[in-house]
């Protein structure tokens, strides 16, 4: 008895973390990519985001390999300490933990088809590393 008393709030532990690792597996994902824009540069990367990387966004996304991205920036209003070291804040909504592991080569099958040309797609890269440096990625989920 002593032993069954013992056991059943271990199962049941075992059981509810189970269920929080599959929750996490099969909810959505968030991929959040913290940028700077470089000094004087913050008006040539709102371009570039506008102009290259949201195209290369909405193929992406018509393809499945994401279901939605927004891109955030701090409020003027304020000057934190905690929003200074980043520029730009974009976040990719995932189905699950399998598509944010496959949403690197996804946006690159994305610059692909819609930047066929090697010469192009070594430029757009290269214009985007004049004009941001990446802070830091996270990846999130949902509270449930």
């Amino acid at each position: 008895m002593l032993r069954s008393r013992l056991l059943l709030p271990l199962v049941l532990a075992l059981l509810c973390t189970s269920n929080l690792v599959a929750q996490a597996a099969d909810g959505p994902v968030y991929v959040a990519y913290f940028w700077r824009a470089k000094p004087g540069m913050i008006d040539q990367y709102n371009e570039y985001i506008k102009g290259t990387a949201e195209k290369i966004d909405e193929d992406a996304r018509k393809a499945g390999v994401f279901e939605e991205v927004v891109t955030l920036t701090p409020s003027q209003m304020a000057a934190s300490a905690a929003i200074t070291e980043w520029t730009h804040l974009r976040i990719f909504k995932l189905k699950n933990r399998a598509a944010a592991e496959a949403l690197g080569k996804g946006l690159d099958a994305a610059t692909l088809r819609l930047v066929p040309d090697e010469n192009q797609r070594k430029r757009n890269t290269e214009r985007s590393a004049t004009l941001r440096d990446l802070v830091r990625q996270e990846v999130w989920t949902a509270l449930r």
